[in-house]
């Protein structure tokens, strides 16, 4: 049998039964769920798509129109490719290097030509995939806007597949090239600071742009002919310029262009998969032995003897032992602290959106719009502690992996452990949602009640954010995926962003009846009535009980589920 075919049968096994099993009652309604959210999404970019090709065609002077819809595909393109390679870089280290099951592979009677031939085809689905579907419904608005016929839809998978391999190929080429000079664990740390980086730079450029703008009447004009005028840069020489070309002439009706500038791309991938394999004869089993010599840790500031030197009061024995673990694991992992960067830029721009708002221009009263905003402040705050909960919180207890052994035989009780990741991550993710709420309220020069409110409310929903991470990320734990990270896109995931959303949404609603009265009386300066008083009393004690379930009910939920799994 051909080798590549059989290293790659367990993976189409895998699949099979992952599609076909029944024994898991409930994989349908995963899939069904998933399905709707995939399909939801879907849909809205086409939806966003269609509305703006639809608004440029009826821009009907000189074919204008047309002029901005072909830049915003040339900008269409440059786009997927640079995902593709970031995508494709991550995942050919992944499944080149650091996979855990290489050492059962590379014990095979099989070259490593052939394992890398295997690997590389996985890796280019894995990486494509996603944007390949994603990028469907911008093609599909396209030929619906232009009336377009089979010719141009057959041609949208004839341009996607060697546009995916080119960068899959071009990816896996210079993961070989590098990992000979830097071990592939290391390659991945400064693969991490790197695309943290470039999302920095592109998501800061971007919003330093104010892309309000566009909804100025004042502005408009002006940026209309600025788009209008734009020049988008491309070579002859690059991918993307070859699939914009073959999408361009498709649109056109030129047939022969067309299938020229696909001949050029699918040549350029057929040549490019062949280098990858004729690289991979000499430089992938020399990565892959150098990537598995031990990365040195330098024992620095978080060493046994510095903690043993710090005293915890609230925690003796082996709880202060599980804290300790936790804080040495969370430095120890590049994966975990670089993300504190992202946060801080995130921040920044979160304060800097505040701060350029154009309250003074709208056409209702300031301070009642400053309030209001306020009062939507605390959700959308909390949605942001909810995004970070599920990148660190909810992975806390997968992130235990192959060791979690060590817990069922520590003396500590599965509760214990729970209320140590609780109480690790209760502290900065709660100073850090109410500084953001205070100083964004501060830009929006609340009243006193707002900012009390606002600063209260939050210091009651963050630990039911939380308790909800860790909870279902004790009932629903991913041991064997070798990015935990990850896990947030599971059943259990997706049912912490479901109950987080709807856990805010309630606090709001609660709420929004008497701040609502109250922030009117204060206005107008009117005197409260006794009903009013009791009704913002009253929906305030509800919110304190709804907080409070939702710290005790997923930790009790997590602890009982995960005991089993102890057991």
């Amino acid at each position: 049998m051909n080798p590549v075919l059989t290293l790659l049968r367990p993976r189409l096994l895998a699949a099979r039964r992952a599609a076909f099993s029944r024994q898991d009652p409930t994989a349908s309604w995963r899939f069904a769920l998933f399905g709707l959210l995939g399909l939801g999404f879907w849909l809205g970019i086409f939806a966003l798509f269609y509305r703006v090709l639809t608004y440029f065609q009826s821009i009907g002077e000189e074919g204008f129109g047309d002029i901005l819809a072909l830049k915003l595909l040339s900008m269409v393109f440059p786009t997927f490719f640079a995902l593709l390679l970031f995508s494709g870089v991550v995942t050919s280290l992944s499944k080149l290097y650091l996979s855990r099951d290489l050492h059962l592979v590379h014990a095979l009677p099989v070259s490593p030509q052939s394992i890398f031939t295997a690997r590389w085809i996985e890796s280019t689905i894995d990486s494509s995939w996603m944007v390949a579907i994603y990028a469907l419904p911008v093609f599909f608005s396209y030929g619906m806007v232009y009336s377009q016929g089979p010719v141009f839809y057959l041609n949208i998978l004839a341009a996607l597949l060697p546009f995916c391999v080119i960068a899959s190929a071009l990816s896996a080429i210079a993961v070989m090239v590098v990992v000979l000079v830097l071990p592939a664990n290391r390659f991945r740390s400064i693969l991490i600071f790197l695309g943290i980086g470039i999302f920095l730079v592109a998501y800061v450029a971007l919003r330093l742009v104010r892309p309000e703008r566009l909804v100025d009447p004042d502005a408009s004009l002006s940026l209309v002919r600025y788009m209008a005028s734009l020049q988008t840069p491309s070579s002859p020489f690059l991918p993307s310029t070859w699939a914009f070309d073959s999408m361009k002439e498709a649109l056109a009706g030129n047939l022969g262009n067309m299938l020229f500038h696909n001949a050029l791309a699918i040549s350029a991938a057929l040549s490019l998969a062949y280098i990858a394999v004729w690289i991979s004869r000499t430089a992938y089993y020399r990565g892959v032995s150098k990537s598995q010599t031990a990365k040195t840790r330098t024992p620095g500031p978080l060493n046994l003897n510095h903690w043993r030197t710090r005293p915890f009061g609230f925690w003796k024995g082996p709880t202060r032992a599980l804290f300790v673990r936790e804080v040495k694991t969370f430095f120890r992992d590049s994966t975990q602290w670089s993300q504190v960067f992202l946060m801080g830029a995130l921040i920044a721009i979160y304060l800097y959106n505040f701060k350029v708002l154009p309250i003074e221009q709208a056409p209702i009263r300031a301070d009642y719009l400053q309030n209001t905003l306020a009062f939507l402040n605390m959700g959308l705050a909390a949605f942001v502690m909810t995004a970070l909960a599920a990148r660190f919180v909810y992975p806390a207890v997968s992130l235990e992996k192959d060791a979690f052994w060590i817990i069922k035989a520590a003396p500590v009780s599965i509760r214990t452990v729970l209320l140590v990741k609780f109480f690790i991550y209760l502290p900065p993710l709660l100073l850090l949602s109410e500084f953001l709420i205070i100083a964004t309220n501060r830009l929006l020069s609340v009243t006193p009640f707002m900012m009390a409110l606002s600063v209260s409310t939050i210091f009651m929903v963050v630990p039911g954010i939380i308790a909800l991470g860790i909870g279902l990320g004790a009932a629903y734990p991913d041991f064997q995926s070798e990015n935990p990270a990850q896990s947030v896109t599971s059943f259990g995931g997706l049912l912490f962003m479901i109950l987080s959303a709807a856990f805010i949404g309630a606090v709001i609603i609660i709420q929004a009846g008497p701040v609502y009265r109250i922030v009117r009386a204060g206005l107008s300066t009117r005197v409260l009535s006794s009903l009013e008083i009791w009704w913002f009393v009253i929906s305030f004690a509800i919110v304190v009980i709804l907080c409070v379930a939702a710290v005790i009910l997923p930790l009790r939920f997590g602890i009982r589920r995960l005991s089993r799994i102890s057991s």
